[in-house]
């Protein structure tokens, strides 16, 4: 019976951490399994906006201010544009929400985790769930302990919160690599990089090149999260060690490394691909995938953690009404699961385009400010309440369709690049 219990949540991630926090704040028995131990590294430094909303009502408004270094926009660099174009949070459409932090995922998600613990979760690190068998009551999870020991809970309820794991997604056959977008990164932090003056030195700052973007990301020890996203093609063209071809690769993008003069390489270099990846559902009987366990998109707009814990919380509702009216289940799970695809469709609309010749044009050049208004919504996570986005985004498309038959020429090679990249698949 110890080992019983209302639900059993897999990865102490933002998303896991999030919601076994809620329900155990809400009574309910809850264990919470991660893989490794806190504090542990994790890239996707990044927060958005409409992040400081969720964190206040989970508790940790305090503790992530303390780590958190203020970030009040972004700023994209183009080398075919002659100055950066700056986004500021405080001229969206809702400007209750004009900043919010980046941090070190160490610090952060540890935060989270504890809070967790500290609402009656019971947490088990160290502890990599391997399976899960469904059966009409519930679950059971097995999993193995740091020395190989099998273990095993019993759950009414099971969320796959495991990251690019995806462990349900695998196990139920349902993980897809993204067709539409394929690419590959490579990140590492330095110290001493040059970052922006003043109010805006917390700023995230994305620059372009002819193989993708690359983001810098100050944090507030002094370090800073360097990353390039290339596509797969570019990123096959390496001959030589992760860490050479990194340095090379920045090398090729002057705002970049002038940033970067003085810099010193002070972790490994990481690269990894398969980036972007879906499952076929969020939900199933007894089960729900939240944030990365369901879909992982190009992490452009900094929207990782928000989707995470935005899912986490809506999450927990949907598991509470699954547990206490069963016969309301199938409607909240399938409320659910239209959440989950509404965030990452909006984005991915941008994120497909990212690269063409057209979008960075209206992203480095503005042209009509209530437009602007309504991108920047998005760009702060503001997708899922009812901001009046929608009228924007249909006008701001528009403009990027007949700008693209007016420079037909340009966006037919950019389409023929990014098929070709897209052929790697």
């Amino acid at each position: 019976m110890e080992n019983t219990y209302d639900v059993v949540v897999i990865g102490g991630g933002p998303a896991g951490s999030t919601i076994a926090a809620l329900l155990a704040q809400r009574g309910r028995k809850v264990a919470l399994l991660e893989k490794s131990k806190h504090p542990r590294f994790h890239i996707g430094e990044s927060l958005l906006p409409l992040n400081m909303p969720l964190f206040e009502q989970l508790g940790v408004a305090e503790e992530i201010e303390r780590i958190g270094m203020p970030k009040y926009g972004a700023e994209f660099i183009s080398p075919w544009h002659d100055k950066p174009s700056l986004f500021e949070f405080a001229n969206a459409l809702d400007r209750s929400f004009p900043s919010t932090y980046q941090v070190r995922r160490s610090e952060f998600d540890e935060i989270l985790f504890r809070t967790a613990v500290r609402n009656g979760a019971s947490a088990f690190e160290e502890c990599r769930a391997t399976a899960v068998q469904f059966y009409p009551e519930g679950a059971i999870v097995t999993g193995s302990g740091r020395e190989g020991d099998e273990r095993t809970w019993r759950a009414r309820f099971v969320v796959d919160a495991t990251g690019r794991d995806t462990l349900l997604a695998r196990q139920f056959g349902i993980k897809r690599r993204n067709q539409k977008h394929n690419s590959a990164a490579m990140f590492a932090h330095f110290r001493n990089a040059k970052w922006l003056p003043g109010k805006a030195q917390g700023n995230i700052s994305l620059f372009w090149f002819d193989h993708g973007w690359c983001w810098f990301i100050p944090l507030h020890d002094g370090a800073t999260s360097v990353g390039i996203v290339c596509n797969a093609t570019y990123m096959k063209s390496r001959t030589t060690s992760p860490q050479a071809f990194f340095l090379e690769s920045i090398a090729t993008v002057p705002a970049l490394a002038e940033r970067l003069r003085d810099a010193e390489l002070v972790s490994p270099v990481t690269a990894t691909g398969n980036y972007a990846y879906h499952a076929d559902r969020a939900t199933g009987p007894h089960c729900l995938l939240l944030g990365d366990a369901f879909a992982f998109i190009d992490p452009m707009f900094s929207t990782g953690v928000y989707f995470a814990m935005h899912s986490a919380f809506a999450g927990a509702e949907t598991v509470e009404t699954c547990l206490d009216s069963p016969d309301k289940a199938a409607r909240a799970l399938e409320r659910f699961e239209s959440m989950m695809r509404r965030g990452p469709r909006i984005f991915s609309w941008f994120i497909y385009r990212a690269t063409s010749p057209t979008l960075r044009d209206l992203f480095m050049k503005p042209r009509i400010r209530d437009v602007q208004a309504g991108v920047l919504s998005v760009l702060a996570g503001d997708v899922f309440r009812n901001t009046p986005v929608g009228p924007r985004l249909v006008l701001f498309k528009t403009v990027y369709y007949l700008s693209n038959v007016i420079h037909l020429k340009r966006t037919v090679l950019a389409w023929w690049k990014r098929r070709q990249a897209l052929s790697c698949l």
